[in-house]
């Protein structure tokens, strides 16, 4: 079976690189900045809740209430989303996604412009949340379908050589459109414009974003470039028709989400992803917020924003080092194992002031969480790079660990 680890063959291979390699850095670009402008988007809000809680009214309860709505609605997006980009076009469905969050940032901004908690504490909250069930979901398009994108165009050996710098590149876009909101926020504050400009000003990316992304070109088959993907689709469609069958070519066939579960280490990595998450949204949506308690708004956000900074670097150094070693698994265990590290000097440092029984109950979980992948790491093969009609549901599953 063919595979996206397959190098572009036929007569006209260095045509075909040489194209392929010159689109590389557009596609790279629009997707790149397409989760950007979700992240910066995303971020905002949590840049701004000290301010919706004292300017706009909501409370603390409503606010992390917006978090649990949007965290459940992205990830069931998430499902959705690889499923839609498989059968419609994924540059239309990201655009989907940037034109919605332009549309939810700005139901937000009527909220407050129109002081809807003051006017109906109920119809406030309820607007609010539900502009943030709604955020979710057009936001859970940039993962998979991004990711798909990314995985159709470099597919030339030198960039399978170097997937884990590629993809620990580019998923610097999320960490980036962080630190944006940061700083946007603490640029407005400390220019003593409204709190809410610092909502206004993404959602206009995004909207302009959207349109750039339209004129994106998601498949190499799309202008004539033949990769090897490309080429046996195009036999098979060529086989159809001398069967007299009427079929066009729509790009990489979809497939179910149980074939995606399939894919070895899909779910596994899926698992431990999201633990990963466990930690990493608690602090995203959260830590401005607290920091905003014993600094000034501009203050908090800035050191907010080094959360992110630090994680850039991490990212490209864990692809080098899996494309260096030529393995995936290792480097997810020994991060796990460094966050293991510094829950356990936290809780011996804290275990004073930590009941007994809930610090015993956490340490053999720590274990269970770090142990369980180290031994289906002898027990399962790599996760290997199947077809590229593959990608967008096992994405949606797996989103930024394909690196």
């Amino acid at each position: 079976m063919a595979s996206e680890t397959t190098s572009l063959i036929g007569k006209a291979v260095s045509d075909d690189v040489k194209r392929l390699k010159a689109y590389q850095p557009i596609a790279f670009a629009i997707t790149f900045g397409g989760y950007f402008m979700a992240h910066f988007s995303r971020n905002c809000y949590s840049t701004v809740k000290q301010q919706l809680q004292l300017s706009a009214g909501f409370s603390p309860l409503i606010l992390s209430a917006m978090d649990t709505t949007f965290m459940g609605t992205y990830a069931i997006g998430n499902i959705i989303s690889g499923k839609l980009g498989d059968t419609f076009r994924p540059t239309e469905i990201l655009s989907i996604g940037l034109f919605g969050s332009f549309g939810c940032l700005m139901l937000i901004n009527i909220a407050i412009w129109f002081d809807f908690e003051h006017v109906s504490e109920n119809f406030g909250n309820y607007f609010i949340l539900f502009a943030y069930f709604l955020f979710g979901l057009f936001q859970s398009t940039g993962g998979p379908v991004g990711t798909a994108v990314m995985g159709n165009w470099f597919v030339d050996p030198d960039s399978l050589k170097n997937r884990g710098l590629i993809f620990g590149c580019w998923t610097c876009h999320q960490y980036m459109g962080d630190v944006t909101a940061a700083l946007c926020t603490a640029l407005v504050l400390g220019m003593g414009y409204a709190y809410w400009w610092a909502l206004v000003i993404p959602a206009v990316a995004n909207l302009l974003w959207a349109f750039l992304t339209l004129k994106l070109i998601p498949d190499p088959a799309e202008v004539g470039i033949m990769t090897e993907d490309v080429r046996i689709r195009q036999e098979k469609l060529a086989a159809a028709r001398a069967q007299g069958l009427t079929v066009e070519d729509n790009g990489p066939a979809p497939i179910s989400y149980k074939a995606a579960l399939q894919i070895p280490m899909v779910a596994q990595y899926a698992l431990a992803f999201g633990f990963f998450k466990l930690t990493n949204y608690v602090l995203f949506f959260w830590l401005p917020y607290f920091l905003g308690k014993n600094f000034d708004a501009v203050t908090a956000n800035l050191i907010a924003s080094l959360y992110s900074v630090g994680m850039m670097p991490g990212g490209i150094i864990v692809g080098v080092v899996s494309d260096l070693f030529g393995g995936r698994r290792a480097s997810v265990i020994g991060v796990f194992m460094c966050t293991l590290i510094v829950f356990l000097a936290f809780s011996l440092k804290r275990v004073k002031i930590l009941l007994l029984f809930p610090f015993l109950s956490c340490l053999p979980l720590w274990v269970f969480l770090l142990e369980d992948p180290i031994i289906s790491s002898h027990l399962l093969s790599q996760l290997t790079w199947h077809p590229t009609h593959l990608l967008k549901v096992a994405t949606n599953l797996l989103e930024p660990l394909l690196v």
